[in-house]
């Protein structure tokens, strides 16, 4: 797969160099092409950006850089343009696995009081947001995508089920999980998992998974298909008021 990605401050993407995400750059399973917008300014003094149309806080990015920048990237290397936008639709594991199967894509980065709107009419394919929260600049965000898409491609992770188990995957949140020692100031692992006994150790973290789920994310549960002993644990739990 080929990242392409616009922005003000390609050191920030030096963090993808480290951890699993850089295994996958140096086998070649992603290919990142970093493009510094400031190449691109329209004068000497490398601006990109400008006082906003009608006044208002703050600079905007300007168009012509960025289209220009855009326009480097040969056509059919480009794939759907993402701006990272707050406004955006809101990122989640379906959205991830979908652009995971993609072999190009181009995200591109604001900063300041956003990006010129013409370049979204005319450019942008979808604006994504990892969050009802505002940031420095898209470049964060983009960092969190790249890291989500990264993930689902194979040969990413070294157990190739890893993410099939990860919190989201199935809808629901990730069970409680453990590591020694077996008992840690006075608490302890749970004998279940200290059995052997692997029918039993399935049945248990599917059943603590639900019960997360419950506790934490009830709304969750709207968008999962439940077995009849999943309803029935859970109508339990809802009179007993466990909550």
């Amino acid at each position: 797969m080929r990242i392409n990605v616009i922005t003000i401050f390609p050191e920030i993407f030096d963090i993808l160099n480290v951890g699993v995400i850089s295994k996958s750059l140096k086998n070649k399973i992603i290919k990142l092409d970093i493009r510094d917008l400031r190449k691109n300014a329209t004068n000497k003094h490398n601006n990109i950006d400008s006082k906003p149309y009608g006044g208002g806080e703050g600079m905007v990015m300007m168009a012509e850089p960025i289209v220009k920048t855009l326009k480097q990237i040969k056509k059919k290397e480009r794939g759907p343009v993402i701006f990272m936008s707050p406004q955006g639709e809101k990122l989640d594991q379906k959205k991830v696995k979908s652009f995971s199967k993609l072999k190009n894509i181009t995200i591109i980065c604001g900063r300041y009081e956003g990006i010129d709107q013409r370049v979204i009419d005319k450019y942008v394919d979808e604006e994504i947001s990892i969050g009802d929260f505002i940031l420095s600049g898209g470049e964060y965000a983009a960092v969190c995508l790249i890291d989500a898409i990264t993930r689902h491609i194979p040969g990413t992770l070294g157990n190739k089920d890893s993410y099939l188990k990860d919190t989201f995957s199935n809808g629901l949140l990730k069970g409680d999980v453990y590591a020694k020692p077996e008992s840690f100031e006075s608490m302890k692992v749970p004998d279940v998992l200290l059995s052997g006994n692997h029918k039993e150790i399935d049945s248990w973290r599917e059943h603590n998974s639900l019960l997360k789920t419950f506790i934490k994310r009830p709304e969750l549960l709207n968008d999962v298909k439940l077995t009849k002993k999943q309803k029935k644990l859970l109508e339990e739990w809802a009179s007993k008021d466990i909550l």
